[in-house]
């Protein structure tokens, strides 16, 4: 059978994959959004469902304060003495010298948990990996030298930890440093990722190169000893980098997996872009996809021949559902806040309320889209280039404090949203919350920029409840609004959605573009909106063009 790339779709990065028994799993990166570290499995590498998440990753369940595109970065899963195991880093600083990260371990009995509180072990940098190895575990780092002049990606280093057993079961909680750190390799060029596949007697290092954009790629080195050297292999395993036409491009990061009969995969990131005036841009971030790998002359090569990474890949014929992942999506509120439903920064908590009117989901406000601290904002991942949204909303605003609508969605200085709110009668000018009067309510498209946010337009709202979509089509999105589905009509201008993408804004960036739903109360965190009638539909992926 074939599988057609990505197998997971929008904003799926950094994937790293094991197999146990006849399932393979898979963790992406979380970044500022929960649920921490989403989990996948799949019987035959085509068709993925979520597995659950690491629930427990962050200690005190707060990234409040964390820059956007920080957190949880590059999970790295791991099955050794029956337990799964994840480590990663909680980067707590971008753009600076210092990252001001932790590194932690996790496991449990299953991938769906329970899994055990984060023990932190000595990392010294991101990218964490572990290997389990005759019995003994050791973790790999990229190394950052935070000093004047050092380099922030400063060669891949590995340490042994020690980890005591109770009662016949590892105590992550014990965890240690048990031997010196030994240095692998450095190279000029940018590597990080590290992750070992050892076989036939040999240590494979695969690291990803060239940063996570456009030159992004997977580089492989090789050693008969852990501890090195290692023999570097200078052809790449896999990149996208010199051809601008291949349709998924930043390919890297990349982890091996054997299957049961016996032949190997490698997945890795990637994204498919479209054209813009300003170049290509990804705004369904970088996502999860598979290559078919042949051994030459004891090194892994894509087995089509070349380095660039196919859409469409040979796997094993193993029978499975087809995931809720792509196509129309089925999670509408009623599932919420769970997957495939996400939070900025903190989990689902008291603010969200899906009992008191039945068919509607409340939200409770809290601070405005550009903070990093309490958002009420419930959002969905888009995995398609086309897409569809709807969503109506009943909220009666009496002050311009207090918004609530629905939002398309990168982070917080890019961002459109169409929001129900309370302004001034027509003609009258701003005049903050002491202005005494009747006022109106009102529909304003706000666009969230990195140079400041403006107002779009500002049109009526109609009574009662309003409903709001959202049309996206490769770089531009639309939106409308109206009484009822015959009624809507648009929310001028267009809107380049090509700017929810790293792509975009000068500045570190790697998530993804969401759609959702926002409440804003800067006043006392009282003011509620209802939401009900949720649907996103997407362009079936067999149909995504660039």
């Amino acid at each position: 059978m074939h599988l057609v790339n990505p197998v997971v779709r929008g904003f799926a990065p950094d994937p790293s994959v094991i197999r146990v028994g006849e399932w393979y799993y898979l963790a992406t990166s979380s970044f500022e959004w929960f649920p921490s570290i989403p989990l996948f499995r799949s019987r035959n590498l085509a068709d993925w469902e979520h597995a659950g998440s690491v629930g427990s990753a962050v200690p005190g369940s707060s990234l409040l304060g964390v820059p956007d595109s920080a957190g949880i970065w590059a999970p790295a899963l791991s099955h050794a003495d029956g337990l799964f195991w994840v480590v990663y880093s909680i980067v707590r600083s971008i753009g600076r010298r210092y990252f001001d990260l932790e590194t932690y371990v996790c496991t449990a009995p299953e991938v769906s948990g329970p899994w055990s509180e984060p023990a932190r072990v000595p990392g010294h940098g991101f990218d964490p990996s572990l290997l389990h190895h005759d019995g003994r575990h050791y973790l790999l780092n990229l190394q950052n030298d935070s000093r004047v002049g050092g380099r922030r990606f400063d060669g891949i280093v590995l340490t042994e930890l020690g980890v005591p057993v109770v009662e016949g079961v590892p105590d992550v909680a014990g965890v240690r440093a048990a031997g010196p750190t030994h240095l692998l390799l450095q190279r000029e060029e940018l590597v990080e990722g590290p992750k070992i596949t050892v076989k036939d007697g040999w240590f494979y290092l695969l690291l990803a190169q060239g940063g996570t954009g456009v030159e992004h790629g997977v580089l492989v080195a090789r050693s008969r000893s852990l501890t090195g050297p290692y023999e570097v292999d200078e052809v790449p395993l896999l990149t996208s980098r010199d051809d601008p036409a291949v349709p998924l491009q930043k390919a890297g990061h990349g982890e091996l997996v054997r299957a049961p009969t016996g032949e190997w995969y490698l997945t890795h990131l990637a994204a498919r872009p479209v054209a813009t005036p300003g170049g290509p841009r990804n705004p369904l971030g970088r996502e999860t996809a598979v290559q078919e790998i042949a051994w030459v002359d004891g090194w892994p090569r894509l087995a089509q021949g070349g380095w660039h990474p196919q859409t469409a890949v040979t796997v094993p014929d193993v029978a499975a559902p087809p995931p809720a992942l792509l196509g129309d999506s089925p999670a509408g509120l009623d599932v919420a806040p769970a997957w495939p439903w996400s939070t900025l920064r903190e989990p689902a908590g008291d603010w969200i309320d899906t009992t008191s009117r039945p068919g509607w989901v409340r939200l409770r406000g809290r601070m405005g889209p550009e903070s990093l601290w309490e958002q009420s904002l419930l959002a969905q991942r888009l995995t398609e280039h086309r897409a569809e949204i709807e969503v109506a909303v009943d909220a009666s605003p009496t002050t311009h404090t207090q918004s609530a609508g629905l939002v398309l969605w990168y982070d917080t200085a890019s961002y459109y949203r169409l929001h129900v709110t309370w302004a001034e009668p027509a003609g009258e000018r701003q005049a903050g919350q002491q202005w005494r009067g009747e006022g109106r309510r009102v529909l304003v498209l706000e666009h969230g920029h990195p140079d400041g946010s403006r107002v779009l337009a500002t049109v009526e709202a109609p009574d009662g409840p309003v409903l709001l979509r959202a049309e996206t089509d490769g770089a531009v999105a639309r939106m409308f609004a109206g009484a009822a589905r015959g009624d809507l009509g648009s929310v001028e201008p267009d809107l380049d959605l090509s700017e929810l993408s790293d792509d975009f804004g000068g500045r570190l960036r790697f998530t993804g573009a969401f759609a959702g739903i926002s409440v804003v109360d800067l006043v006392d965190g009282a003011f509620t909106a209802d939401f009900s009638a949720w649907t996103m539909r997407v362009l079936p992926r067999e149909e995504w063009r660039r």
